[in-house]
């Protein structure tokens, strides 16, 4: 490693790689900081050598759990805080003498997607502009879009693994997620990679409510008999019903965490339309009022990165994932 060198320090280390670095520290693992700011690994990983390169010491300690701060990489940890601390406090400064963005913002998403993708993004928003009053409520799919539709919410996040009616609303692409199929460990499919519709629903496909329109879709276009022993209303419902022996079923990857892997086995999802689009839905004709055109500018501007799936990062060991390849 090279010399530290303050210039360097200055002119190539960026933000986002300070706080890749202190994600890396809370996850424990290169990989889960990967998938908390959406990036690659691969790329994680580049950054963090790139950091240790110019700070020209070890910054981060891996072994066979995961990663921990070396005592160089704790003195910067703690610099870092501070760093993001002086931030927000500018942000909440500089927020509350704009006047513009402030009322406010209705947001109304799909239940998978409120902890991985907005939670975070709607907890910073709160701190930067808290003169917006924002509002969330869950709800499946197609109701997101007509809630948008009728001017009941200024924002609408929805995924689409099949046909929606999309009238009335302007939509525009946010993020990609895949479904995965779930079955028990003993199942016969278990040892498979993957599993098409058909085999899944003579195995007894569990039905979480937001995806019973496409498998009904699926079965009339398959030709296939579909009837679902239980029908729930969330894919962690689902999964608790795979786990307890009861069915199989089909879940978006980002519900997968390192308790569901260790007692059900997830399989590709052999369909077409096993890729969910995840969109932002804004009323039609209608401008966007300050507090939403500046939520959905934060939302688009988030990185993402598409080689970092949930499941690939969660079945590498740590110290795989967070060595440099």
């Amino acid at each position: 490693m090279a010399t530290f060198n303050r210039l360097h320090l200055i002119r190539q280390v960026d933000l986002f790689t300070l706080r890749l670095f202190l994600s890396a520290i809370e996850e424990r693992q290169i990989g889960l900081a990967a998938i908390r700011e959406n990036i690659a690994p691969s790329t994680a990983t580049k950054r963090i050598q790139v950091l240790e390169d110019i700070a020209g010491v070890e910054l981060l300690e891996r072994g066979p759990k995961g990663v921990v701060p070396s005592a160089a990489g704790a003195v910067l940890e703690r610099y870092v805080r501070s760093i993001f601390g002086d931030l927000d406090a500018m942000r909440s400064e500089i927020a509350s003498l704009t006047e513009s963005v402030q009322g406010e913002l209705s947001i109304v998403s799909a239940r998978s997607i409120i902890v991985p993708l907005l939670a975070r993004a709607i907890g910073e928003f709160g701190a930067e502009y808290p003169r917006v009053e924002v509002a969330l409520q869950e709800t499946e799919n197609a109701d997101v879009v007509r809630q948008v539709a009728r001017g009941d919410a200024d924002l609408g996040v929805f995924a689409a693994a099949h046909h929606l009616d999309l009238s009335g609303v302007d939509v525009t692409p946010y993020r990609q997620d895949r479904l995965v199929a779930v079955v028990p460990p003993d199942h016969a499919l278990a040892a498979r990679g993957a599993a098409g519709f058909g085999e899944l629903a003579a195995a007894g496909l569990i039905a979480p409510s937001s995806l019973l329109g496409a498998f009904r879709a699926a079965a009339v276009r398959l030709g296939v008999e579909f009837r679902s022993p239980h029908r729930v209303r969330s894919g962690e419902v689902a999964i608790g019903l795979v786990q307890a022996g009861l069915g199989v079923t089909v879940v978006p990857e980002c519900l997968l965490d390192y308790a569901v892997l260790s007692r059900v086995a997830v399989l590709d999802f052999d369909e077409p339309w096993a890729v969910r689009h995840i969109h932002l839905a804004t009323p039609s004709g209608r401008a966007k009022s300050p507090a939403a055109r500046t939520f959905v500018a934060q939302l688009l501007d988030r990185p993402m990165d598409g080689d970092a799936t949930v499941r690939e990062v969660l079945q590498t060991p740590p110290a795989h994932v967070a060595t440099a390849s």
